[in-house]
Formats: C-alpha cells, structure tokens, sequence
C-alpha cells in the first residue's frame, strides 16, 4: 500500500500567530505505517500554540494504538501545565489518523478538528464534533446545515488539556485505491462548506489540493488559522 499526502498551513487573515500543529509538517509519502495529525491549539497568545506542540510531540513520538496516542498528548499538555502554572488553560484538538500497510485507516479525536473521506467523488465527514452546537444537533435543536452558522460553533466540549482524563473518539476505516482523506482544523470548515470542499479534492495532486484548500479559506475571509493534510490512497 502506498500513501502519498499534502500539507499546508497558513495563519489566516485575521490572526497574528498561528496556534495549528501539524504532522508531518511537509508533503511526503509512505507504504504504512504512518501517523499524520492536525492540533488546532487554544489558551491564547502562545499557549495554544504551545499545547498543540506538545500534542503533537507527544503523539508522535508514543508507539500506541490512536486513541491511547490521543491520551499521551493530553497527559503531555498537563505535565508541562504542572511545570508552568501560569499556562493553565491552555489546550488543544488532536484529529490523528494512523495508515496501515493492509490498506487500514485507525482515527483518534478529540475536539473540533475533523476527518473526512473523500470517495467516488461524494465527502463525507468520518469524525464528530465535540461542540456545543454539534450537542444541539444531536438533540434535534438544530439541523446539521444550521451548526457550523450557530454561534457555539466553536464551543468545545471537549479537548486536550484542561482535564486529566479525555474520552477518545476512535474510527477505523476500510480504504479502496483513489481514496482521498482530508484532516483539517476548523479554519478550513468555518470557511468553506462541503461542497467546495468537496470540489478541490476533486482535482490535482494531495499537495496541490491542500494549498488550494488554504486559499479557498483565506479568499472567505481567513478568520482562523488554517491547516490541511490532504492524503491519497494510492495502491
């Protein structure tokens, strides 16, 4: 099995640093396995930045499954808050997908980050929200179109670093040959709906298509940071 994936970040067009991490920081290729993964960190001027570092790191360097990866990089965030008091509050998302050779896909999540799985030219969101607005819809409050307009949009329920113990989203997915995956923090989904999304996956190779998906989130505005790995399913 063969993966070829792109990477892209950019500060947006409002904000002046960018609290995204992402892994691997470069375009690149693998036979699996390979763990790539966007942080998308919060706390304020270099506290989020800092806690999506230490996400990162820390699920990078553990040789676990994806979910105990996950629960690595939060131990990781309250460690260092231990250390540095005045960084409580600080935390992150963490969306991790890990790419077997067997042509398996095994997801962690925490957050509002979010995977998709782009196939036969029909998107499809593969993780959920830890949102107040997502809750909403969950209890019939609101329609799935109406969430990423309402004002909680943003409003986590649940992330790194605040607690001691996070609850892990895990998903594992089949792949075919063609497949694209696409991992993303909310800069890019506030920005641009599914289906413009949809239509840049469309086309062009993995790093065309992440640089293309930045610039389609900075022409709407660029409210927040943007980071994007794109991830082709090649044999």
């Amino acid at each position: 099995m063969r993966y070829v994936w792109g990477s892209a970040t950019h500060q947006g067009m409002v904000r002046q640093n960018n609290e995204d991490s992402l892994f691997p920081d470069k375009s690149g290729e693998s036979d699996g396995p390979a763990v790539l993964m966007v942080a998308d960190g919060m706390g304020g001027h270099i506290a989020g930045e800092v806690a999506s570092r230490l996400a990162i790191n820390a699920a990078a360097s553990a040789d676990l499954d994806p979910d105990d990866r996950v629960a690595a990089a939060n131990r990781a965030i309250r460690e260092e808050v231990a250390r540095q008091p005045d960084l409580e509050g600080m935390g992150t998302t963490l969306t991790l997908v890990e790419l077997a050779p067997d042509r398996t896909a095994r997801f962690g999540h925490v957050g509002d980050s979010r995977a998709y799985l782009y196939r036969d030219g029909e998107l499809r969101q593969l993780t959920e929200d830890h949102t107040v607005a997502a809750e909403y819809v969950a209890l019939g409050h609101i329609s799935v179109d109406e969430m990423d307009e309402h004002p909680q949009s943003h409003m986590l329920t649940r992330c790194l670093g605040l607690t001691r113990f996070v609850n892990v989203d895990r998903i594992d997915l089949d792949l075919d040959p063609g497949d694209r995956l696409l991992l993303c923090s909310d800069g890019l989904n506030s920005m641009v709906p599914p289906n413009e999304i949809a239509k840049a996956l469309a086309n062009g190779s993995a790093d065309e298509a992440a640089w293309n998906l930045v610039e389609a989130a900075n022409k709407a505005g660029g409210h927040d940071n943007i980071s994007v790995i794109v991830i082709d399913v090649v044999s």
